[in-house]
């Protein structure tokens, strides 16, 4: 079942005496799907591959951005520009040569979840929002898979088993969504550069544990975790049964993101429009943000809009951008409730999306 050069790949594992061949073997022919080749989906992908699993898959649309290299461990200078799913399975092919990776250049949704879930053991999910969260508990439900999850935010992070033979789902745990734009993800608040790595690592160890069964799967527990103080935390839950899933819905409807054409543009349609007309640009993030990285444009960050409102009294088509699109979304609606009459847009996935576009 092994090659000769199988058996020096995996020594470690072979005379480990629970894991050995037969552990081993598991390994072999188990199918992940990892969700999400970013910060957390670096560190599970690389080690999942390390230890063997036969068939991986990387689901994600994303390409790898210099601002990601701080904490997504599989990528190099020389990866920018990359689809994150491509890079991450060119990396990994050199790490280990002998198992199979399929890749997925499209973001999870209610239209391809259900088809690839199917084609796998164990799903992993590294993704860094609240709709592919639910999406993918509610899919892993309705194909019958455990779902190992994971969360950071700033310092702290979490990690729990979903779904595993029958047992607690994240709706359990989380029955209905936090209100839209009310935790903002990594792009706008930072994340410490090591802690994604320490829990993509504790997903790697539950969906090795999960394969080989071993120890003591976090199936009803939630394992919080602090990086400045090292303080961890188990929290049990227990099943929910009257919670049914029946169904893949709008997962974005659900969390509460509103669908409003007319306040967002896309990164073509604004490259366009500066092209061809007179418009006021504005970045609402951070001073050091925009140090970085800027299209352009008048700078007043999005703590200081309402002070600022008498800037826009005599402009009257508007375009605000920030990092991903959550906070320019937010002073267009404030700048609409002042002024009304106005065509006031924001940036549809902020710089992300334009970098791409690019």
């Amino acid at each position: 079942m092994f090659s000769t050069e199988e058996k020096k790949q995996y020594n470690r594992h072979f005379i480990l005496d629970s894991i050995g061949i037969e552990g081993q073997s598991k390994l072999k022919n188990s199918k992940v799907l990892v969700v999400g080749a970013g910060g957390l989906g670096c560190p599970i992908l690389q080690y999942l591959a390390a230890a063997g699993v036969g068939t991986i898959g990387i689901i994600d649309n994303d390409t790898v951005d210099q601002s990601n290299l701080q904490r997504q461990i599989l990528f190099t200078i020389d990866d920018i520009g990359k689809t994150k799913a491509t890079a991450a399975a060119d990396r990994l092919k050199r790490l280990n040569p002998y198992i199979k990776f399929n890749t997925y250049i499209s973001f999870l949704s209610s239209e391809n979840a259900l088809e690839i879930f199917p084609e796998y053991d164990i799903i992993v999910d590294g993704s860094d929002n609240f709709q592919t969260r639910y999406l993918t508990n509610d899919a892993a439900v309705l194909t019958n898979r455990p779902l190992v999850f994971g969360a950071i935010f700033k310092f702290e992070g979490q990690v729990s088993v979903f779904n595993y033979k029958n047992g607690p789902t994240y709706r359990c745990l989380f029955p209905e969504p936090p209100s839209a734009n009310s935790i903002p993800n990594c792009s706008d608040v930072g994340v410490l550069g090591v802690l994604p790595g320490i829990i993509g690592c504790l997903q790697a160890n539950e969906t090795i544990k999960i394969i080989c069964e071993l120890g003591d799967v976090l199936s009803g527990k939630l394992l919080s975790m602090n990086a400045l103080n090292l303080q961890q935390n188990i929290l049990k839950f227990p099943k929910n049964p009257t919670i049914e899933i029946k169904e893949l819905i709008d997962y974005d409807i659900f969390c509460g993101i509103e669908k409003n054409p007319s306040l967002e543009i896309s990164a073509d349609e604004l490259t366009e429009k500066l092209k061809k007309e007179s418009i006021t640009l504005v970045d609402v993030r951070k001073l050091m943000e925009r140090e970085n990285f800027n299209i352009g444009g008048e700078h007043i960050p999005l703590h200081q809009i309402q002070q600022q409102f008498e800037f826009f009294s005599d402009k009257q088509d508007i375009i605000l951008y920030c990092q991903v699109g959550q906070r320019s979304l937010l002073a267009a609606k404030m700048l609409l409730e002042k002024y009304p009459n106005k065509n006031i847009q924001s940036l549809q996935g902020g710089i992300e999306a334009w970098r791409r576009s690019q």
